[in-house]
């Protein structure tokens, strides 16, 4: 087998030619409606990484979204469809507004308490879904379908209630400052702040034009953790070993039903920390009426998939999926291209990385070319031919 086969039979190569199509399927709709290419594609990359506060942007956007990637990578691994990321990523941040709005404490306290609120919630919800697959037999698609609306409404109700409305808005309180996560959030406005950015241009823009956290920093870590979990550990082994085959699982001793709960109760823990982040790290620090889902877990789905369900893969299909979503606003604005193209172009993506058997199917092509032309090497009886009749 050559090196080129070896690489068309790998998870990457099925990555890597699901996004050319992605953006060969745009090219095509965009000159289809009279725009450029080759300037959409331009203003894309510019939106994306054209600046130091657009790069930082795209992190920022990519935290989140890696988080609940990495839930439903660890839940499809062993067997689960954890579908309700969403639910349990607007559950925990209600949870982390309600904590951050009621207490405030030093940071030191305060941060840990917030965001282990959010992350109990997802957690929670999670294994909610896995009791009853596990107790009763209801698939987790559904029941985690139903509670994503669930939750859209609770939120909407928390935030119409007295206790926690903010006046002459559609938002509940901003949480208090000491449960923000931002990177040096009173230093960098301060004057000796200001005067030390100043002499660091592209530091200065990341600081003070975005909301710079350290979410993308312990999100890298939950998917290395996650993988490390799930490849290197005895759990792990036991997550995976049900969901490869269930009977065979509980013949060798293993508790099925306590590793579906414990596995979707991880699986909502991970999509807990997206929104517990979200609302510690990115300004307002609270939650808002929601009209439909934010689409934070159906876009980890996507990047899980794109990442062929590997936990550390999610980290650059994150980032990927983030450039795409931010720089497709500088298209709209640039080229006056509608934004839809991007959800075209990553629907594309998804559509083909959902097909495993295309770059097989090349492999196979390129692994008959090479035979044919090995065939044409050699004489009837199998002795080689002269070179120069080669």
């Amino acid at each position: 087998m050559s090196k080129l086969e070896k690489f068309l039979r790998g998870r990457f190569a099925a990555a890597l030619v699901a996004v050319l199509v992605g953006f060969v399927v745009a090219a095509v709709v965009l000159a289809a409606a009279g725009y450029n290419p080759i300037g959409s594609f331009a203003a894309l990359f510019q939106g994306a990484l054209g600046k130091p506060k657009y790069i930082a942007n795209v992190i920022i956007k990519a935290t989140p979204i890696l988080l609940t990637g990495v839930g439903v990578a660890f839940a499809f691994q062993t067997g689960l469809f954890n579908i309700g990321a969403e639910g349990q990523y607007i559950f925990a941040t209600i949870l982390s507004t309600i904590v951050g709005v009621k207490l405030n404490l030093p940071a030191v306290i305060q941060v840990p308490l917030v965001v282990c609120s959010g992350v109990l919630g997802g957690a929670a919800l999670g294994a909610f879904i896995g009791f009853l697959k596990a107790r009763f037999g209801i698939h987790e698609v559904i029941t985690s379908i139903m509670t994503n609306w669930i939750m859209l409404y609770l939120n909407n109700f928390v935030v119409s209630t007295d206790t926690f409305h903010k006046a002459n808005s559609t938002a509940a309180l901003p949480i208090n400052p000491s449960s923000y996560t931002m990177i040096l959030p009173n230093w960098k406005k301060s004057e000796a702040g200001k005067a030390f950015l100043s002499n660091i241009p592209w530091l200065r823009e990341v600081l003070l034009k975005t909301d710079a956290n350290f979410g993308f920093i312990i999100a890298i870590a939950v998917a290395v953790f996650a993988g490390y979990l799930l490849s290197r550990t005895k759990l792990g082994y036991e997550l995976r070993a049900v969901g490869y085959n269930r009977d065979a699982a509980r013949f060798s001793g293993i508790n099925v039903d306590r590793s579906i709960v414990l596995c979707m109760l991880i699986s909502g823990s991970f999509c807990g920390l997206a929104g517990a982040l979200n609302i510690t790290g990115i300004s307002p620090h609270t939650i808002t009426t929601l009209a439909a889902q934010e689409g934070y877990g159906f876009n980890g789905l996507s990047v899980a998939f794109i990442a062929g369900c590997s936990t550390v893969g999610c980290i650059p299909a994150s980032l990927l999926f983030a450039g795409l979503i931010y720089g497709g606003m500088t298209v709209q604005q640039v080229m006056g291209a509608p934004s839809d193209i991007i959800n075209i172009m990553i629907g594309t993506i998804v559509f083909f990385i959902a097909l495993p058997g295309v770059t097989p199917l090349l492999a196979d092509m390129v692994a008959k070319r090479r035979k044919s032309a090995e065939e044409v090497r050699v004489n009837k009886d199998g002795t080689p031919l002269p070179e120069k009749e080669v």
